[in-house]
């Protein structure tokens, strides 16, 4: 099985993460064939940064200039498709601010078996994982601490943080949905692949350093939530993709599950974070473009920020 390994990093005005991450993964092993840099339209000089620092002239370096910010789901599809098209078999993908440890790309290729699954490295932040992470196989639920997580294990899907996936995988389901913009981009990805047969398999022992997600639990008629504290337009693309994936995949549990769920993070958000009027107006628009189906950038046109 031919191992052509390209790396895909999405960034945006945060050259300084940028930076780190991309010095990290210039100690990984094995090789990698070629780093694609991709910056979504930032305006804080970070492409001329990489130029200035030699990084557009490293034969193994490709730097993708967007035209306009297509957000994460954008970026990491353009990222994907220039990789394949350039002749990758692997690709590795992960946001500007993932910091792999020196062995993660190791340990991950080590458990990567199967080109028709999804891989992905873990992402940590001081011995605890900065996503809450459900292992379905072995049966340990959600699982909080990074040393708790086994060498392989079978999740229920992977953020775009260490994200590893084989040409002929893309070639069946085609790229992440740059519809999205941000948010969820990742969970429908891995719920595609499902569809097609695919595992989503956790290398718990390749760690990517990652700032932690600030979840909180709501409980509502003996049923938990796991909401997240989010910024009002982060609000909008929350609201809006969970109702995108439900109208895709979930059947009647879009009326039963992800609209009633949605309406607890709202109240959730009221009664807990700033801006409840902000809150309350980002939810409603990404309720409405939500179940119109309408995607793209939306909250510039919504007025949200």
């Amino acid at each position: 099985m031919s191992n052509v390994l390209y790396t895909v990093v999405v960034t945006y005005n945060r050259k300084i993460l940028l930076f780190k991450c991309l010095r990290a993964l210039l100690v990984q092993r094995p090789f990698m064939n070629k780093i694609v840099i991709v910056d979504n339209a930032s305006t804080d000089g970070t492409v001329d940064c990489l130029w200035e620092h030699g990084w557009g002239d490293k034969e193994n370096v490709k730097i993708l200039s967007l035209a306009e910010n297509a957000g994460g789901a954008g970026g990491f599809a353009a990222g994907l498709r220039f990789a394949i098209e350039d002749g990758a078999e692997w690709v590795w993908m992960m946001d500007d601010d993932a910091e792999p440890h020196p062995s993660a790309l190791q340990e991950l290729m080590r458990v990567a078996d199967d080109p028709a699954n999804i891989y992905g490295s873990l992402a940590v932040n001081k011995g605890d994982v900065s996503w809450l992470t459900r292992v379905l196989d072995p049966p340990l639920g959600e699982v909080e601490k990074a040393d708790a997580v086994p060498e392989r294990a079978v999740v229920q899907s992977l953020p775009f943080l260490g994200f590893l996936v084989h040409r002929s995988l893309v070639e069946r389901i085609g790229l992440p949905d740059a519809g999205y913009f941000i948010a969820a981009d990742d969970v429908e990805y891995c719920l595609r692949a499902q569809k097609f047969g695919a595992d989503i398999i956790v290398a718990g022992k390749s760690w990517i350093e990652h700032p932690k997600s600030r979840p909180y639990k709501v409980q509502v008629l003996g049923c938990t939530l796991t909401c997240l504290v989010l910024s009002p337009w982060k609000r909008y693309y929350d609201t809006r993709n969970r109702l995108f994936i439900a109208r895709s995949y979930y059947g009647l549990r879009l009326f039963t599950q992800t609209i009633p769920g949605s309406l607890v993070r709202l109240i959730a958000a009221l009664l807990t974070e700033p801006r409840k009027l902000a809150q309350l107006y980002a939810f409603v628009a990404g309720f409405i473009d939500g179940l119109l189906g309408i995607k793209g950038k939306r909250h510039e046109f919504w007025r949200i920020q």
